[in-house]
């Protein structure tokens, strides 16, 4: 639970914000429909875990909704649940470190103008933990989300008893009175009214988010996987509905406000507008504030261990992200480099791609939980929507296969319960497309469009490519040249150049030849006299270049060689030094790269750099100079 079900768990530090500062739009809304809407995004919860206990249980390989999809829906499907999912885990990190930078701001306000860089201070040292990966990991995980429970029921225990013993606490914010804009036609009002419902509904429901999280992740549960990875989900989301209830009802009694803009929109028991400084508390922050009144390091306690806990729900993302973009990587849908784990058994490429686009979109709104917020959810639902019709189609066909009763009893429950789930998860999206679209949903969905596309590119390419390499049947690509022609390409005459020509002649090529660009009429003819006085026994080439260029008269002269023997293999050498510090990379071997990089492109010629390691290299890497025992460095 601490490792992959924190996400679901730490929604409840700002799913009541969003349902506050969704109600807050009009005053016609009271805050008491606050705790009615926390029950029924509670119910929501239940319901989506109910059918995800029975999709862990039916696909235990850890594939999600992406392998429920995929089997039961096509390809195509399941690439639009994988692009809401990767767009998903992308937002869970960034809006976990918005609200931490959040939380870690309210208890040291001095940090208030530097949001942003603490946000991106949490990704950075998430993403150092990911890649280093450690045994160790959920064990430090466990103590961050049992600290967060044990606070958050903590609040929740004192808040109802001080309620219900007369002792209401009232939060800072109950006296502020929040602006609106006035409504006088009624029929406007009450359609305002419905919708911004639904709005603080939808809003609330980004607490169902972490779902996802273990379903993708069933194969790290200990066996049964898909038996615990359902108790795991179930444990979860009964705690998160009962946290999510209690907190909406007690910001209710308490009076909380939380609105956008404040120095807009709240304004103080004298009348005055709050000022454009002011920064206002999370919600749980000013519970805490109200209902510990008489014991501040109570809430410094339970701000800290809500900002701890944020950290360990973005963990989720760098746990799922990597692992999704290495499955659509073996299907060939990203690139194969996302595959691959790196020297620390993580995946490596997928944790830095996440951490870049967080890091984006912190920059983007400037991190603000709220924007991030209204982009989270629809891929959310769309995922919910189309796995479950996913497992209701699963059900169909195993109905047609099983004889037995009382499997086939289950099997229709399974089916009753995941047909209902999408039936309310496209309700929800619904209402969230609706009420969020133009409040930057759209951006969300422009996303997910996007990378559906693009992966859908990347599969075309890899199947158009391993189309063309396969063996053919006439073996055409087993075809030995007729001759080879061998370049040695020659600016001066050093070591480097003396290695690449033993190279070349040990090779024992039908043609060998040495050539050089006179770019510079007089040091050309120096380098021929130098050649001949040393008497070397390959022979020297002088290109002309008119116009001091150096490729052009090397790339028209293999060329040449080519259109003379179309069916020769034309082998060019080209001398490189091979640098220890990174700045001397700029010094040295660029025209060496433009040339290997040009004659890649034609057909038949193959480029062999022949390496000349600097004394700078052998320092840093093995403390020995070029000069060593290897008889091609004494001949060279």
């Amino acid at each position: 639970m601490p490792v992959f079900a924190s996400d679901m768990l730490s929604s409840v530090a700002y799913a009541p914000d969003e349902i506050l500062l969704a109600l807050s739009l009009t005053s016609l809304v009271a805050l008491t429909v606050a705790p009615w809407i926390g029950v029924a995004v509670g119910a929501v919860i239940l319901v989506i875990v109910a059918c995800y206990r029975i999709n862990v249980k039916a696909y235990p390989s850890g594939g999600g909704d992406y392998e429920v999809a995929s089997k039961n829906l096509g390809p195509r499907a399941g690439l639009v649940v994988a692009a809401a999912l990767l767009v998903d885990y992308v937002l869970t990190l960034a809006v976990s470190m918005t609200v931490f930078a959040a939380y870690i701001t309210t208890a040291f306000p001095l940090l208030a103008p530097y949001r942003v860089a603490v946000a991106i201070i949490g990704i950075l040292l998430i993403t150092l933990a990911g890649l280093r990966g450690s045994r160790a990991t959920p064990v430090l995980l466990a103590v961050p989300t049992y600290l967060f429970l044990g606070a958050v029921f903590l609040t929740m225990c004192v808040g109802l008893l001080r309620v219900g013993a007369g002792d209401l606490p009232q939060a800072e914010t109950a006296d502020y009175t929040v602006v609106h804009t006035g409504v006088n036609d009624e029929a406007t009002l009450g359609l305002a009214t419905v919708l911004i419902v639904l709005r603080a509904f939808s809003s609330g429901s980004v607490a169902l988010a972490g779902v996802q999280t273990v379903a993708t992740a069933v194969p790290a549960f200990k066996k049964p996987r898909g038996k615990n990875a359902g108790n795991t989900l179930l444990l979860s989301g009964l705690l998160a509905a009962l946290m999510l209830t209690g907190l909406t009802y007690l910001a209710s009694v308490t009076g909380v406000k939380y609105v956008d803009d404040p120095h807009l929109y709240l304004m103080r028991p004298d009348g005055s507008a709050v000022s454009a400084e002011y920064e206002q508390e999370p919600v749980l922050a000013q519970l805490a504030h109200a209902i510990f009144d008489n014991a501040p390091v109570m809430f410094y306690l339970v701000v800290l261990v809500a900002a701890l806990v944020l950290i360990v729900a973005a963990n989720t993302a760098v746990e799922g992200f990597p692992g999704l973009a290495s499955r659509l990587a073996r299907d060939g849908f990203l690139p194969r480099q996302l595959a691959t784990k790196g020297d620390r058994l993580t995946f490596s490429n997928g944790i830095l791609l996440l951490a870049f686009a967080a890091i984006l979109l912190v920059i983007a709104t400037q991190a603000s939980a709220t924007t991030l917020i209204q982009l989270y959810l629809v891929g959310v639902f769309a995922s919910f929507v189309v796995g479950q019709a996913g497992m209701v189609l699963h059900w169909n066909k195993r109905l047609r296969l099983v004889i037995d009763s009382k499997a086939r009893v289950r099997m229709h429950l399974n089916r009753l319960v995941n047909g209902a789930g999408c039936i309310i998860a496209s309700g929800v999206l619904l209402v969230v497309i609706v009420s969020k679209f133009l409040a930057g949903a759209w951006l969300a969905v422009a996303a997910m469009a996007g990378l559906f596309l693009v992966m859908g590119a990347i599969h075309r390419h890899y199947s158009r490519v391993a189309r063309e390499l396969a063996p053919e049947a006439d073996g055409g690509s087993r075809t030995i040249p007729s001759n080879t022609h061998a370049i040695v390409v020659v600016n001066e005459i050093n070591k480097p150049t003396l290695r690449a020509l033993s190279y070349a002649r040990v090779t024992r090529s039908s043609q060998l030849e040495a050539i050089t660009v006179a770019v510079d009429e007089d040091s050309a003819a120096a380098l021929q006299r130098q050649w001949n006085e040393m008497a070397l026994p390959v022979p020297l080439t002088v290109l002309d270049s008119p116009y001091r260029e150096l490729l052009r008269p090397l790339l028209a002269h293999v060329l040449a060689i080519r259109r003379r023997s179309p069916r020769d293999l034309v082998i060019v050498y080209i001398p490189q030094f091979i640098v220890g510090r990174w700045w001397e990379h700029i010094l040295h071997n660029q025209v060496a790269l433009k040339l290997r990089t040009r004659l890649l492109l034609v057909p038949n010629v193959v480029v062999v750099s022949v390496p000349w390691r600097l004394r700078s290299f052998s320092r840093q890497y093995d403390g020995d100079g070029p000069e060593n025992d290897n008889p091609l460095y004494r001949q060279a």
